[in-house]
């Protein structure tokens, strides 16, 4: 079998052996410089040293996927209503930025196929979240997977597809098999091993708080990278990386990457 960047052995299967998780990835963009899930967070990323981000999407009243996280406009627009009742139309006029900061006003939400293009512009990779609102789990993947099969160069390495819904995971895994699936957890559900079997999934992504030190060998073991969110302390991400976790997910980006610059540092 392959090894990996630390001497793991790999799981045997190609679709495996073949993905690497960055050790950084910006979350949201770089959600602490900018506003989340917009184009100047994505920005933000790349200005400060990300080579991946992630976002969430999440489907319009009329079916199109958006950048955004949460069910109501509320908390990042200041509008009343669900982004699921909302069309396009008014979503395209609503402000995600100026909650943030003044110098953000007028940032929109902005479409899955304008990030994904604003990506591979800045020579980024995508960690596409599906953020499905309640009973729309396969139609949200069915939609984000659409369009970023439409607008993603073939020659490439595909967009990496993560969801808390397995019925997400399970969609993408039928429209695209090749394209590499992560499981995220707020928790370590029983049957973690089995899930991500079924998924044929190529990481697992595990709220810091929850994951023990002893699971990051089992999961590497299962064939899976490691991811942890969402972590904006720099001790603490050196902690994770000593501890072999493939990557970090965080606001702050440059300072995870400094912690994984750390980590790798030999002592005097």
């Amino acid at each position: 079998m392959a090894g990996s960047k630390d001497g793991r052995r790999k799981s045997p299967q190609d679709s495996r052996k073949a993905f690497r998780l960055p050790p950084v990835m910006g979350h949201r963009g770089a959600a602490a410089h900018a506003p989340e899930n917009t184009l100047a967070s994505i920005r933000r990323a790349a200005e400060a040293g990300a080579s991946w981000v992630e976002f969430d999407v999440m489907l319009t009243g009329d079916g199109v996927p958006v950048l955004f996280h949460d069910d109501s406009l509320d908390r990042v627009t200041g509008e009343h209503g669900l982004m699921a009742e909302t069309p396009l139309a008014r979503v395209a006029k609503l402000d995600a930025g100026a909650w943030f900061a003044p110098e953000f006003r007028g940032e929109g939400v902005p479409t899955l196929r304008e990030a994904l293009e604003l990506v591979l512009e800045l020579d980024l990779h995508p960690n596409m979240e599906i953020k499905s609102t309640p009973g729309r789990d396969v139609e949200t993947a069915i939609a984000a997977l659409e369009v970023a099969g439409n607008v993603w160069p073939a020659e490439r390495p595909p967009p990496l597809v993560s969801a808390f819904s397995r019925m997400s995971l399970a969609a993408a895994m039928t429209l695209r098999p090749d394209w590499p699936r992560a499981l995220i957890t707020f928790t370590i559900p029983a049957d973690w091993q089995t899930a991500l079997k079924a998924l044929n999934c190529q990481a697992f992504h595990v709220y810091h708080k929850v994951l023990d030190w002893e699971l990051v060998p089992l999961i590497h073991s299962a064939g899976c990278e490691v991811a942890t969110f969402t972590v904006n302390d720099q001790r603490q991400a050196k902690a994770l990386y000593e501890a072999a976790v493939d990557c970090v997910i965080s606001d702050v980006p440059e300072r995870a990457l400094a912690a994984f610059e750390e980590s790798r540092a030999k002592p005097a």
